[in-house]
């Protein structure tokens, strides 16, 4: 029937028009992902990594007046909203005249607010670690830096490592607050593209599947360093096993 051809024709010209546009808008997405997102997310972690150990072992090694320094920064970043620190980082600090870039503002309010919680569970995985190893490494004549680089360190590094990881995971998918002030990484080329085309419902969900996309593969990836870091562990033990019981018969 006409009447009945006419509404299936804009349909199915309608869903032309979205498939056409969801193609011819993947790589344009993706690539700042590839180009922006992934550096922003990996350089933020690297900064985190560097704050949350500095203040872990500030905090482990109960210096007055520095570990209560700490201490308040950790509350700082851990009780007030990212997006407000982002703002601040960005709009708030040219006003006592300190003006960032957007990614480097954006890098240093992701890797201040990371490090904060990185502190904490660099902090758990060192004292997890049994007070006689402290003690034995006093005892073959290693002073406090030494013995925490060489020997408390070294089996920390895994029991942080998971929490670790899933902290870089959050990441990821929190640098897509940083098209607040302006940085063109994945999310902001989907919003352009969404605003050019009024098809916001399918670019964010494409969006949001390049984010699923790279969130898998950093599971993934966690997964088999996992593996490989339970196997050292595991060879380890048994060499230290190995090594007493040659004492003991030596």
């Amino acid at each position: 029937m006409p009447g009945q051809t006419m509404p299936r024709q804009i349909f199915l010209g309608m869903n032309e028009r979205l498939f056409e546009i969801l193609t011819s808008s993947f790589m344009k997405i993706l690539v700042p992902g590839i180009k922006v997102t992934i550096p922003l997310t990996l350089l933020s972690f690297a900064l985190s990594l560097v704050i949350g150990l500095f203040l872990a072992l500030v905090q482990v090694a109960n210096i007055k007046g520095i570990k209560e320094l700490a201490r308040f920064y950790i509350w700082i970043f851990r009780g007030t909203p990212l997006i407000v620190q982002l703002f601040i980082m960005f709009f708030g600090l040219p006003s006592i005249g300190i003006t960032l870039n957007a990614f480097p503002a954006a890098v240093l309010a992701f890797g201040m607010n990371l490090g904060a919680y990185n502190a904490e569970v660099f902090r758990s995985a060192i004292l997890a670690i049994p007070k006689g190893q402290m003690e034995a490494a006093y005892m073959i004549g290693l002073d406090y830096p030494r013995a925490m680089c060489r020997i408390v360190l070294p089996q920390s590094f895994p029991i942080a490592f998971p929490n670790l990881f899933n902290n870089l995971i959050s990441l990821l998918k929190d640098t897509s607050l940083a098209s607040s002030i302006t940085v063109i990484e994945l999310f902001t080329a989907a919003q352009q593209i969404a605003a050019r085309t009024y098809e916001p419902f399918a670019l964010y969900l494409e969006a949001a599947f390049i984010y699923l996309v790279f969130s898998t593969f950093l599971t993934w990836l966690q997964r088999w360093l996992e593996a490989k870091l339970v196997w050292r562990s595991k060879g380890y033990e048994e060499q230290n096993k190995d090594g007493r019981a040659k004492s003991m018969i030596g």
